[in-house]
């Protein structure tokens, strides 16, 4: 016998091998532990992915991780048993599996599936997964599922299905024999099931609903360590911002139709020359001041200094390289669906009164600008601004790309900003603040990140972030506002009324007047922009 291998490790394995629970029960018993995937993935030593595959029934658990997983799954039975009418948890967690063993009297034939339902198949999506839609009793055999079949109703995927069953008291289940429908009546037509659209809609709510229940239990957790203590709840959430951001991100990826490559090969010029050097991408940062200003009378007009709300989280809506990057000369490496890294000559900017959309740079000549930058370029030089010339393309590193890669994401941490809002939940919103802001900034060479090294990820993001800021200052003007300064991603100072412009308020797609310390806070006349 090898070493390390018992009998009683082999029978273990052989009993938890012929009685796997269905996939179904996998993923209850998982919610109802309050784990998540990646804690699961990370105990049995596989990628959270393939738990998520366990839990759809796409494949099946196999050695190494499947001893370790079935001992999970059964001591969770024992402590989240199925309802009532299984009293053994052992029982409980393999009941589906049971269930065909324990057959009636020989003398009692099976019932045939009735043949309304011979017809049904499961949905399933272009990568050939089944599609989960809202649970319900199966229309064949009465267990709930989530799954769906091709017209809307609940149905069960393949060989988990089962014919409908009835208790007896002393021989076991026995089929249920289909009651034949009056013949002077026929069968009522069935009610139209959802569309898939609807489905996917409810599926995704679904989801996020699960994921951002993370975010609520985190915030719990640490309010309850620090005995009430907000500033140390605070700190602590702070700290294991990072690490939660990432088990959220990885949550969201779950129903992903393809994969992305975290640690990526990359070209010199993503790479820092040291580590005090940054790399060569110029993020285009502005930091803009009307020089028509510096001679008017103080006091004469009146400023106002805007805030905008979670401007990184909205830069996470950008078009993101998700496949290998490519060398190409010229534009043959710029697309609609393409992103990387562009080395570009720009044209003269030929607008004090505007912020450059290249930002503040002393040097002229050819320069590494983002996807993120060279877009803003593209659309200001367009026909409808005109309001430059195009930059020249001399090279590119780029690869096919999606706007929607971090949007499921982006879209849970918006809707937690907004309910903490709504709340008065001031320790929720700054935790959800460090997550995405930490996420962005550590998605680089960071060492507080080891999960994740995409340099291109992160300055697309931050170019994203000020291209947006450019576009909020040329729509400010487009609409007859006066451009006094523009700061960073989140600080535009006007003159006129920005309520005719803007929407007014803390969501993610609106303005407020800034408040807090210093002579750029709220509204002041426009003599204090020059001190």
């Amino acid at each position: 016998m090898s070493e390390g291998i018992s009998v009683e490790a082999l029978l273990e394995e052989a009993r938890l091998n012929a009685a796997i629970p269905p996939p179904q029960e996998r993923r209850r018993l998982r919610e109802a532990a309050g784990l998540t995937r990646a804690q699961v993935a990370t105990a049995v030593g596989v990628q959270r992915g393939t738990v998520a595959n366990w839990e759809t029934g796409a494949t099946d658990p196999v050695p190494p991780a499947r001893l370790p997983y079935l001992r999970l799954l059964k001591g969770l039975a024992e402590i989240y048993p199925r309802p009532a009418e299984f009293a053994d948890p052992v029982a409980a967690l393999f009941a589906d599996e049971l269930a065909p063993v324990q057959t009636a009297p020989a003398t009692a034939a099976p019932a045939p599936v009735p043949a309304a339902f011979s017809g049904l198949e499961t949905l399933r999506g272009a990568d050939g997964l089944a599609v989960e839609g809202d649970p319900g009793p199966c229309v064949r055999c009465g267990v709930e599922t989530a799954y769906q079949s091709t017209d809307g109703r609940p149905l069960h995927a393949g060989a988990l299905c089962q014919p409908a069953t009835t208790p007896t008291a002393n021989t076991g289940p026995v089929p249920v024999a289909a009651s034949p429908a009056p013949a002077a009546s026929p069968a009522p037509a069935p009610a139209p099931g959802p569309t898939r659209p609807q489905r996917r809609a409810r599926s995704a709510a679904r989801a996020q609903a699960e994921t951002s229940e993370l975010i609520t239990r985190a915030v719990q957790e640490e309010a309850e360590r620090a005995g009430g203590d907000m500033d140390a709840a605070l700190a602590s959430l702070l700290k294991r911002a990072i690490p939660d951001v990432m088990t959220l991100f990885h949550e969201t990826r779950a129903t992903a139709r393809y994969e992305y490559t975290a640690y990526p090969v990359l070209p010199d010029v993503l790479k820092k020359p040291s580590k005090k050097e940054p790399d060569l991408i110029w993020e285009a940062r502005p930091s803009f001041q009307n020089p028509a200003y510096s001679a008017r009378v103080p006091g004469d007009v009146r400023v106002t200094a805007l805030d905008v709300n979670a401007a990184y989280l909205s830069a996470m809506k950008v078009w993101l390289p998700i496949g290998k990057l490519e060398h190409t000369t010229g534009a043959d490496g710029v697309g609609p669906k393409r992103s990387g890294v562009h080395l570009i000559t720009p044209a003269e900017w030929l607008h004090p009164h505007l912020p450059d959309p290249i930002g503040d740079r002393d040097e002229p000549g050819a320069l590494w600008v983002t996807d993120a930058t060279l877009r803003l370029l593209l659309r200001v030089s367009g026909p409808k601004w005109g309001l430059t010339e195009a930059p020249v393309i001399h090279e590119s590193w780029t690869s096919g790309a999606t706007e929607n890669f971090l949007d499921a994401l982006r879209k849970l941490l918006s809707a937690a900003r907004e309910e903490a809002i709504a709340n008065g939940d001031t320790l929720t919103l700054e935790y959800v603040k460090a997550m995405y802001s930490k996420f962005i900034s550590t998605m680089g060479e960071s060492i507080h990140n080891r999960e994740m090294i995409r340099p291109d990820w992160m300055h697309n993001i931050h170019s994203q972030a000020y291209a947006l800021q450019c576009g909020r200052a040329y729509k400010a003007h487009h609409a007859g506002l006066e451009i006094c300064m523009m700061k960073h991603t989140d600080e535009l100072h006007v003159i006129g009324d920005w309520r005719q412009t803007f929407s007014e308020g803390r969501g993610v797609a609106q303005m407020k007047i800034k408040h807090g310390e210093g002579k750029t806070s709220g509204e002041y006349t426009v003599g204090r922009v020059n001190g």
